[in-house]
């Protein structure tokens, strides 16, 4: 890192540029040139030489070393050999002759656009020289001078470098944007070609480069943060070595803001120089690797390409950031990133963990490890396999892709007798990933499954041991009370469900095998302790032994209902058999009324029964319940795996009718789920909510409101209510607010409180984190009003109570926090109410074209008039305050007004327009107009009503012509009532030129 020269003083090179403000050479460079280049003075072999140097550089970078010791002899024959006694002659030249001479070509380069390639090549030809001349200056400094002042003296190459860096300094705010970016090339390549820069020279360079990492031109932001990246990592050095510094913080320091660069920055390319050059220490490392997320493809491909790689053992990253590291790689969208991802883990990491299995004194010099089955299993152990390789999760992908490349490890994994007899969830995982790998590639990797897995009657007893052994454990743990220690089942559970996902890939054309198989996994699925996962699995393997014929499907459900029937007979075997049911199977029904106890097979145990305390009613209730879990449970798993018809299988019309149908009737524990919600946690919240959105969705008649039980109805939107303001649990409110939007888009709710608070929700700073609240109501609120006239009529009546609760909460809110402004609201609220964007045509919606006889989308407004009534009332109220009035006016003046309109709301809203401009409740000029303006509209629709003398049909009345005959609104009644509005605005018009002239003559007599 570039540290700090404590040495103070200046060189009389660093002043041999003091003529800056020379006029320019020629006509040409003073025309194009934003650089003034200073009077050259004639020509001399020192100049001719190093033009020469620079122009050989400028072709090629291959000969850039060779060039830049030629460089070098010239700097040395300059600054170290004595001139001779007589004096300077024509071919001696001093250190200050060679430095203007150096700078004399680097000003040419910053007129050089980014395009052209030879003022890169000069850039890097710089750097090489200055990286060169440096190390061999501080070659011929003597070591006790060092180590007696602790310091670097000033060098030949150190004045060199700060001639040129107070010439590129003030040029870092050119206004020319070529300028701009060759001046901040060049002193980043220097800054990360030397080890050390004058301390003076140093603050300015961090000061020039901060303010250039703002620049709008994004190549220039790319090099200055190429620059502050070396300078950050040379203060983390020293934070490091001092912690009690007076240096800034990582928060605020030159770190934290190039970390806000890489976080926030527009540039794609900049946000990549920062990954691959900020340095890595536990402040930057969060920051870097979550650019795994970023929205560009290259960023993401390098952190795991170069990044990674080079960070070191992986295993130093927590487990949490290792599993989304992999994930968030492998199911990229990008294919290159998956392709860096799969060898990152293949590679990279598999090489940490077998290099640390094998003794030191053993391990390879500099290529890779042979295979390690120690090192692959401690692989899988660091990421978890026991959590992300259950079902389809990341370890199942990154396997795939590790048996795919390497081959070594496919060839060298073995599993013999002793390896099953000694399954750990890591080996087991290995023996499922690799048969999975080779049974989805090609024919030659499924011959290396065969030769390696073992046969499946050998296989069955390898699966039946592990099976026995877990659930001799969890009925131990259920024997335990709940103040013992339990066992652990996790790992075992997770070896069985292994195993059956390898039993699902077998061959079982051996028949022997096929039949072992098939009787374990049949006594297997009546175990009433199995898991729901391994339960499932069992169903599946079991319908692929049956065979995928229709005759195969009718034995695979009859093996299934047999077991439910065991599972019933297991767990109850007290229950009685009802008369009517089947012998052959056990219906899972249970009455679990609380005044009904269950009957015992003979009279003698009825005094038993009635001994029964409360405590043994509730454990058989919860037994019962168990019970229906359980069998559902089954009959689900079997119905996936199910193609046939329902009528064709006589075992599925047995189920539906025994076990399904008398399960199904949930919509009478309706009081159970609110209490569910009542009472119940986050996750208990969030199903209860799924189940009522469930049955309201199909016993919608439970939520209308004209069901029998209101209390119930009001119990229901209370539930839904209190999930919308549930802002502390995310699940919860994203949940309800996904239920009611379903609810009222099917029209099953029609609340308007509920649509009210919908609406609030949408615009409430709270939820912006919640991103499926705010994904959900941005398609839920434009589809329901768009929808139906009905829907925008309801959102017509809440738009003023929406108006003033989002003004209040404006109000409460801190400033800093940001809130939707008022004019998007309403803006909004008119687009949600505007029935010229409804979807829906129906008969107030649908106009008749007389000349071509055919039907035409028409413009009526009464929705909209609904709306300005609404809007005024509130504002002509005497708590309405003053913003909020303002607002309300404002999106009156906003509303479409349709000549198709019914007269009756035309007439009452002109009556209320002309009743707030008497009130005067517009007190500035914008609103004023605003009223005006709708007010004139509105008296025109009423005008040219008037003329045409239509009539208007009331919508209630009967369409055929039967029942209620159209009221017809004579024209002379229109004509009458706009004479009046006429004769009002003459009045008022008289009486405040009345008062105006009162006022000029009490003025006049002051």
């Amino acid at each position: 890192m570039p540290s700090r020269v404590l040495a103070r003083s200046l060189s009389t090179s660093q002043m041999a540029y003091n003529e800056s403000s020379q006029k320019l050479n020629t006509r040409r460079t003073a025309a194009s040139s934003p650089v003034e280049i200073p009077d050259e003075g004639p020509s001399t072999s020192l100049r001719t030489r190093i033009c020469e140097i620079f122009k050989d550089a400028q072709r090629s970078t291959a000969g850039h070393r060779k060039l830049a010791t030629s460089l070098r002899k010239v700097q040395e024959a300059c600054c170290y050999e004595v001139p001779n006694a007589q004096g300077k002659n024509q071919d001696q030249f001093g250190e200050d002759d060679f430095n203007v001479e150096v700078v004399r070509c680097m000003i040419r380069l910053l007129c050089v656009k980014k395009s052209e390639g030879v003022g890169d090549r000069i850039v890097n030809f710089l750097g090489v020289f200055l990286r060169r001349a440096s190390e061999k200056d501080i070659a011929l400094i003597p070591q006790e001078m060092v180590e007696e002042t602790q310091t670097l003296p000033e060098t030949p190459s150190t004045r060199l470098t700060s001639h040129i860096l107070s010439i590129l300094l003030p040029l870092l705010g050119s206004k020319e944007k070529v300028v701009r970016f060759r001046a901040t090339q060049l002193i980043a390549h220097i800054i990360n070609s030397l080890d050390s820069v004058d301390d003076e020279y140093y603050q300015l360079i961090r000061t020039g480069l901060l303010k250039r990492v703002r620049d709008k031109e994004p190549t220039i932001r790319v090099q200055a943060v190429l620059g502050l990246g070396r300078l950050a990592g040379n203060e983390t050095e020293e934070q490091q070595e001092d912690p009690a510094s007076d240096n800034d913080d990582a928060a605020s320091g030159l770190l934290g803001k190039l970390l806000e660069v890489l976080q926030n920055d527009s540039s794609a390319d900049v946000r990549r120089s920062l990954l691959l050059n900020l340095p890595l220490t536990p402040t930057t490392l969060p920051f870097l690797l979550e650019r795994a997320r970023d929205v560009d493809a290259a960023i993401r491909r390098a952190l795991y390409s170069r990044l990674l790689p080079a960070l070191g053992d992986f295993r130093h990253l927590s487990l949490s950031m290792r599993e989304k590291l992999l994930r968030w790689g492998l199911r990229d969208r990008d294919e290159t990133v998956r392709k860096a991802t799969g060898k990152l883990f293949s590679e990279r990491w598999i090489e940490d963990c077998a290099t640390s299995a094998i003794p030191a004194q053993t391990k390879p010099a500099a290529k890779a490890t042979s295979p390690s089955m120690d090192g692959l299993l401690e692989l899988l152990e660091r990421i978890d396999v026991v959590n992300s390789g259950a079902g389809s999760g990341i370890a199942t992908e990154a396997m795939r892709d590790f048996w795919f490349g390497r081959p070594d490890y496919r060839h060298a994994v073995s599993f013999d007798d002793a390896f099953w007899g000694r399954l750990t969830p890591e080996s087991v995982f290995v023996a499922r990933s690799f048969n999975d790998f080779c049974n989805d590639e090609t024919a030659s990797f499924r011959l290396l499954a065969e030769e390696k897995m073992p046969e499946v009657t050998k296989f069955a007893f390898f699966l039946q041991r592990y099976t026995n052994e877990l659930i001799n454990c969890m009925r131990y743990n259920n024997a335990m009370t709940e103040a013992e220690e339990q066992e652990d089942t996790v790992e075992k559970e997770f070896i069985v469900e292994q195993l059956l996902h390898i039993a699902k890939a077998l061959d079982y054309s051996d028949e022997i095998g096929r039949r072992k198989m098939f009787s374990l996994l049949r006594e297997t699925l009546a175990v009433e302790e199995l898991p729901e996962d391994i339960t499932k699995l069992v169903v599946d393997v079991l319908r692929g032994i049956c065979g995928s014929e229709a005759a195969g499907e009718r034995e695979f459900c009859g093996i299934v209902l047999e077991a439910i029937a065991e599972v019933h007979d297991n767990v109850a075997p007290d229950e009685p058999m009802a008369d009517n049911e089947d012998e052959s199977f056990h219906s899972a029904r249970s009455e679990l009324s609380d005044s009904a106890p269950m009957k015992a097979r003979s009279g003698g145990s009825t005094n038993a029964a009635n001994d029964d305390t409360s405590e043994i009613v509730e454990a058989k209730a919860v037994r019962e319940i168990m019970i229906n879990i359980k069998c559902l449970h089954i009959a689900q798993c079997m119905l996936e795996n199910v193609e046939g018809g329902l009528q064709q299988n006589i075992h599925l019309v047995t189920m539906l009718n025994n076990l399904v149908v008398p399960a199904a009737l949930a919509d009478e524990n309706l009081t159970l789920f609110l209490h569910c919600f009542t009472k119940g946690h986050d996750a208990l919240q969030v199903t209860a909510l799924h189940i009522l959105c469930d049955i309201s969705i199909t016993h919608s008649s439970l939520v209308t409101a004209e069901m029998e039980d209101p209390a119930l109805h009001r119990s229901i939107y209370k539930i839904f209510s209190k999930g919308l303001k549930a802002s502390q649990a995310p699940e919860v409110q994203s949940a309800a607010t996904t239920a009611l939007c379903k609810l009222m888009l099917m029209s099953v709710v029609q609340d308007e409180d509920l649509l009210k608070q919908l609406v609030g929700l949408f615009f409430d700073p709270a939820t912006k984190d919640n991103a499926a609240v705010t994904q959900a109501l941005s398609y839920f609120l434009p589809a329901f009003c768009h929808s139906m006239r009905e829907n925008m009529e309801k959102m017509a009546a809440v738009a003023a109570a929406v108006i003033h609760a989002h003004v209040n909460l404006a109000d409460e809110l801190d400033e800093e926090k940001r809130v939707v402004s008022a004019t998007t609201v309403s803006n909004m609220l008119l687009d949600w109410t505007d029935t010229r964007k409804l979807v829906a045509r129906d008969v107030t919606a649908v106009a008749c074209d007389e000349a071509s006889d055919k039907e035409v989308k028409g413009t009526n407004g009464d929705v909209h008039l609904t709306l300005a009534k609404t809007l005024l009332e509130r504002a002509m109220t005497c708590g309405c305050p003053k913003e909020e009035r303002k607002i309300l006016v404002n999106m009156v003046g906003k509303i479409c007004v349709a000549t198709d309109s019914s007269i009756e709301k035309l007439r009452a809203v002109t009556d209320l327009a002309a009743e707030a401009l008497d009130a005067k409740i517009a007190t500035d000029t914008t609103t004023r107009n605003a009223l005006n303006k709708v007010h004139q509209a509105l008296r025109n629709a009423l005008g040219e009503a008037a003329s045409v003398g239509r009539s208007i049909e009331d919508p209630n009345a009967d369409k055929t012509g039967v029942g209620h005959r159209a009221d017809v609104v004579d024209a002379s009644d229109i004509e009458e009532t706009l004479l009046k509005l006429e004769e009002d605005k003459a009045v008022k018009q008289g009486q405040d030129r009345l008062s105006e002239e009162l006022l000029l003559d009490e003025h006049e007599n002051l």
